[in-house]
């Protein structure tokens, strides 16, 4: 046991941020900490780092313990990348058995968020770590801890098994909802049918009426009693019904397409021998590119190789860049200068719309904003709310083409994974720049990987690009192989005509080549 807490509650002036009632960590576990943007993930690193004090509770360290924290000051003279990496060499440097990691990931470029991996996966300590980068908790992760509503949940297993057990979650939730609705109408059925019983008691029948009133009306007062008793007895049957939410569906987007088929299956983009250049660093030379009306292109490559360049190229125009007249351009960049920070989420959502007001609305309700969450003023959100409102902003205009540039900073999983499913469905193209690998695997038809001084064009997917990679390494390795095995065929028919010392230990050299390549 490294740390154990108890009752642990975290205010924010008058909001109950958190309350835990406990957590342990032990030697060796690997922790994915994930919640949506506010619900208290960097607190609670704070507070089991010793940062920042609880308002109530106890907890107890029998252990160092290194926060590698997600704010990370520089310089002036490194990238943020570079930033990044500094701060990790560092926090893994120290001797500390368990370390506390918010979004280390943040600047890292595909190569270096796969190093990290590697590090961490050999780091002898605990961890615990916050990302909204879905395959490096999948990597990393045994066990995931949801924060929610103020609770913590923890779930064994990586964020792919946690995905799993919440979809389970979700199916029995939509089931109990079912259960219960279907058991309601039952009762209220059955109510209703003894209610009008004890109604027409009160008229006694002609035979009857023949008998006297004597005989009628204490039969008749009798009836109505014991039917008014069961209709009572049925009432509270159904407030002692468990109730039980309904839960809250994705609705279906059907968004207007007229100016997506404008450009569908069209060349949009042509780029002709252009040069990438930054200052007076070449980026990537004589480069060669279309895009056609309803792909989905992911731009990628190292940090510094010059994808957001190319991103503004074909943003702004260039000479040997060829534009459709019909395309209309929403641009995403990291300065989100797109928003009215007087205006409310709905108010910028709606001002360039050409989706009607109920799209707009399951856009944003899609992206975490439900209910009256929509009239807030943008001037007050968080910078992951202010990305989601400009990408809903971007979703639901006249656009038809989307320019994204890492458009997952700052989002949520929750959030990340609602912007997965809407570009996915949008019918219009998306060319964007990610790290996000996950994102890229299930978004992306087309990939544009900046490298080397080109840019390379593959028509598939990531997964498919992936494996386009590693095949020619195993064919090398493939080649080699049949060629040390008809080495060995003629050694081995030379030794047994004239054996020799010399043959002898060829014939050895050639088995521990083939035995290391095997291995």
């Amino acid at each position: 046991m490294l740390l154990r807490a108890h009752q642990l509650k975290v205010f924010r002036k008058d909001r109950l941020l958190f309350d835990i009632e406990e957590l342990a960590i032990h030697q060796g576990d690997r922790i994915g900490l994930v919640g949506t943007n506010g619900s208290g993930k960097t607190t609670l690193l704070h507070v089991l780092a010793g940062r920042e004090k609880p308002d109530s509770g106890t907890f107890a360290h029998t252990t160092t313990c290194t926060l590698l924290p997600q704010l990370k000051t520089g310089d002036g003279r490194q990238s943020g990348g570079e930033m990044t990496q500094a701060y990790i060499e560092r926090a893994l440097s120290r001797p500390s058995a368990l370390l506390l990691a918010d979004e280390p990931t943040t600047h890292l470029d595909t190569e270096h968020i796969e190093w990290l991996e590697e590090k961490l996966r050999y780091h002898q300590g605990a961890l615990i770590v916050v990302s909204h980068d879905r395959a490096f908790l999948d990597a990393l992760c045994t066990d995931i801890w949801e924060l929610e509503d103020g609770k913590l949940k923890p779930y064994k297993g990586n964020y792919s098994d946690f995905a799993r057990q919440k979809e389970l979650e979700h199916r029995q939730q939509v089931e109990a909802y079912e259960a219960y609705t279907q058991k309601k109408k039952q009762l209220e059925h059955a109510l209703q049918k003894k209610m009008k019983k004890a109604d027409k008691a009160t008229k006694p029948s002609p035979k009857l009426k023949s008998s006297g009133p004597k005989i009628a009306k204490p039969y008749y007062a009798n009836k109505q009693k014991k039917l008014q008793k069961t209709a009572k007895s049925i009432e509270t049957r159904m407030e002692k019904l468990e109730k039980v939410e309904k839960v809250k569906e994705a609705q279906p987007l059907q968004m207007t397409q007229h100016t997506m088929k404008e450009v569908a299956s069209r060349t949009i983009f042509r780029v002709e021998h252009v040069d990438g250049k930054a200052g007076d660093k070449v980026l990537w030379k004589k480069a060669n590119v279309e895009v056609r009306g309803g792909d989905k292109v992911a731009i990628i490559g190292k940090n510094g190789s010059g994808k957001t360049t190319f991103l503004r190229m074909l943003v702004n125009g260039h000479p040997g860049i060829f534009r459709s007249e019909a395309v209309k351009i929403g641009y995403f960049s990291q300065d989100l200068s797109g928003l009215n920070l007087d205006e409310s989420i709905l108010q910028n959502a709606l001002e360039q719309a050409i989706q009607d007001e109920t799209i707009v609305r399951t856009v944003l309700a899609r992206l975490g904003f439900r209910g009256d969450d929509v009239y807030k003023l943008t001037n007050v959100l968080s910078g992951g709310e202010r990305v989601k409102t400009m990408l809903a902003k971007l979703l639901v205009s006249d656009a038809n083409v989307l320019m994204l540039d890492e458009p997952t900073n700052f989002l949520d999983l929750a959030a990340v994974e609602a912007l997965e499913g809407l570009l996915k469905d949008y019918p219009g193209t998306v060319v964007f720049v990610s790290h996000d690998r996950r994102l890229i695997e299930q978004v992306a038809t087309r990939i544009l990987h900046v490298h080397e001084g080109t840019i390379e064009r593959f028509d598939g997917t990531y997964e498919e690009y992936k494996q386009k990679e590693e095949k020619p390494v195993a064919t090398k390795k493939e080649e080699e192989l049949l060629l040390i095995d008809m080495q060995l065929s003629e050694v081995l028919s030379r030794l047994s005509i004239e054996p020799s010392r010399e043959l002898e230990e060829m014939f050895q050299a050639l088995l521990k080549r083939k035995k290391l390549l095997e291995s």
